[in-house]
């Protein structure tokens, strides 16, 4: 049953998801977090930053920790299916469709109309991981990390994985 709920729960975010993994990361925090209670807040959080280290698509990998963590190796593989078989679905059925309108002024229109759909979505997404870190680790403590952050990846050039895994040794650490 739990394969069926992992199955269905992906499935339905990647569908509603327009615009990839940045679309689909709010939806799927609101169902695993809020709806299902299958992570709490701070573990959505780290998975989410463990995520968008490592290289590929950030729906994919999310499906992968969080059906792995519910379901096992098998619950890994369903939700990875269940994100991907949308797209794939889709591409398959529509692609010609698609290639042949490329340059219609309402497929260009209903794009301009969604990206800032998903702007506000990250952008509460970036809110609410911003104030849980607050409650959770204290105001200073916050900008140490983003100062260092950013003086890390602009000025010294240093890959986003090595600043997340850096920032994950320091709150071993601190712990």
């Amino acid at each position: 049953m739990i394969y069926w709920k992992l199955f269905l729960s992906f499935l339905i975010t990647n569908l509603l998801g327009y615009g990839g993994g940045p679309a689909t990361i709010p939806l799927i925090q609101n169902d695993v977090v809020m709806q299902k209670h299958w992570l709490t807040q701070q573990e959505f959080h780290e998975a989410f930053a463990m995520g968008n280290a490592l290289p590929g698509p950030i729906a994919t990998k999310m499906a992968g920790y969080i059906g792995y963590k519910i379901g096992g190796i098998f619950g890994s593989f369903v939700a990875v299916f269940a994100t991907v078989i949308p797209s794939l679905l889709l591409m398959i059925l529509l692609i010609g469709l698609l290639y042949k309108n490329r340059d219609s002024v309402r497929v260009k229109r209903m794009t301009a109309y969604v990206k800032p759909t998903i702007v506000v979505l990250l952008g509460i997404l970036t809110y609410q991981s911003f104030s849980d870190s607050i409650k959770d680790i204290g105001a200073l403590q916050v900008i140490f990390i983003a100062t260092c952050t950013f003086f890390l990846m602009e000025k010294f050039k240093i890959h986003p994985a090595f600043v997340v895994f850096g920032a994950l040794i320091y709150g071993a650490i601190n712990l």
